[in-house]
């Protein structure tokens, strides 16, 4: 590979900033991205709403704020936590 680039202090990992600049990443993007401390890995554990119980959508439901919880349904929670 060739020498890498500097991109001055604001960029704190310019590895990192060059290789997401190469898959297509903006510039601001690339930059917050490299800045990261432990960027980590994308995506959890979580389970798909359609997956979990009533009471955990409710659960969920309580702790974004979704007004009327206690009267929806399945199917109206999961529409009420995607749509919020």
């Amino acid at each position: 590979m060739g020498k890498q680039k500097n991109h001055g202090t604001s960029i704190k990992n310019d590895a990192r900033y060059e290789a997401l600049r190469n898959e297509g990443y903006s510039k601001e993007k690339a930059a917050r991205i490299a800045n990261t401390k432990n960027p980590g890995k994308k995506g959890g554990k979580a389970t798909t709403y359609k997956d979990r119980t009533k009471e955990e959508l409710y659960e969920k439901a309580k702790q974004v704020g979704i007004d009327g919880r206690s009267k929806m349904d399945k199917s109206e929670l999961i529409n009420a936590l995607r749509n919020h």
